[in-house]
C-alpha cells in the first residue's frame, strides 16, 4: 500500500507558538518528514532551542527559529519575509498560537478580554492575511488550531471559547473564498491534551497516557501532530473548510434509571 499521499516532503512550513507544546510537536514531525519549518514565539530564547534540536537530529528538514508576536503586525510580516528568504515560498501554514486563563465572566476586565482575543483571533488574522500571496502562489494549506471550547463553550473561559468559535467561522468562511486560489483552509479543534502547561497546572503527564487506549478523555501532543499532518497531505485533498475534532471519548449525557 502506497503511503506516499500521506507525505509533505518538500514542502515549507510556518508553525506559529511553537516553543512547546502542540506547536513544538507539530514543527517537529512536519521536519521528520523533509519539511523547511519556521518556528516562533514571543521570546528568541525559548523557540531557539526547538530549531536546534531539529537541525541538530536526524530529521531531513531544516528548522529557522524566529522571535514573533503574532497580535504585532510588522513582527508577523517580517516573519513570513524570513521564511520565504529563507526556504524560498511558503506552502503550509499552521495558526497554533494561542492563550488562555481561567476566571469568572464577571471577573474579566476590559484587558484581560482583548488580550485573549488580540492573540486568538487577530492573531490569525494577521498571519493568514501576511502570508496569503505566498499561500497562493502555487497553492497551499493553512491549519487552525481552535479548541473544544470554541464548539461548546466552556466555563470559566468565556473569552477563549468566543475566540476559537471565531476561528472556527473564519476557517469557513475564508476555505470558501480562497478555494478558487488553490489553498485548503481545515481546522482542529482539540480536547483535553498533555501539554507542558497542563502537566504544570494539572498535574497529568503524557508519559503516563496510553494511546492504545480507545476509552480515555486525553490526548497527546503527537496525536494533533498526526492530524495536523494529514491536513497539510495531498491525503486530505477533498478536505475543506472542516473543523475536525480531536477529542478522544466524546461527552455523552447517559439516561441512568433512578
Amino acid at each position: 500500500m502506497s503511503t506516499d499521499q500521506f507525505s509533505v516532503d518538500g514542502d515549507v512550513a510556518i508553525v506559529t507558538g511553537s516553543s512547546s507544546g502542540i506547536g513544538k510537536s507539530i514543527a517537529e514531525r512536519f521536519a521528520a518528514d523533509g519539511v523547511d519549518v519556521v518556528v516562533c514565539s514571543r521570546e528568541q530564547d525559548n523557540v531557539d532551542p526547538v530549531a536546534e534540536g531539529i537541525n541538530e537530529g536526524d530529521s531531513p528538514g531544516e528548522a529557522l527559529a524566529v522571535e514573533c508576536d503574532v497580535t504585532d503586525r510588522d513582527a508577523v510580516e517580517a516573519l513570513v519575509e524570513a521564511t520565504v528568504e529563507t526556504f524560498g515560498g511558503l506552502d503550509v501554514l499552521v495558526n497554533n498560537a494561542g492563550a488562555s486563563f481561567m476566571a469568572d465572566f464577571d471577573d474579566i476586565s476590559p484587558n484581560g478580554w482583548k488580550t485573549i482575543m488580540d492573540i486568538n483571533v487577530n492573531g490569525t488574522y494577521h498571519c493568514t492575511h501576511a502570508a496569503a500571496e505566498y499561500l497562493k502562489d502555487g497553492g497551499g494549506s493553512v491549519i487552525n488550531l481552535a479548541s473544544v471550547a470554541g464548539q461548546r463553550g466552556s466555563p470559566l473561559m468565556s473569552p477563549y471559547g468566543a475566540a476559537k468559535a471565531a476561528v472556527i467561522n473564519l476557517t469557513t468562511t475564508l476555505s470558501y473564498e480562497w478555494a478558487d486560489d488553490d489553498v485548503r483552509v481545515n481546522c482542529i479543534a482539540p480536547g483535553f491534551v498533555a501539554t507542558p502547561g497542563v502537566e504544570s497546572q494539572m498535574g497529568v503527564s503524557a508519559d503516563t497516557i496510553d494511546r492504545e487506549e480507545v476509552a480515555r478523555r486525553i490526548g497527546t501532543v503527537e496525536e494533533i501532530a498526526d492530524v495536523t499532518q494529514f491536513l497539510a497531505s495531498p491525503a486530505s485533498s477533498y478536505v475543506v473548510g472542516e473543523t475536525i475534532t480531536v477529542q478522544g471519548v466524546p461527552q455523552i449525557e447517559e439516561d441512568h434509571d433512578v
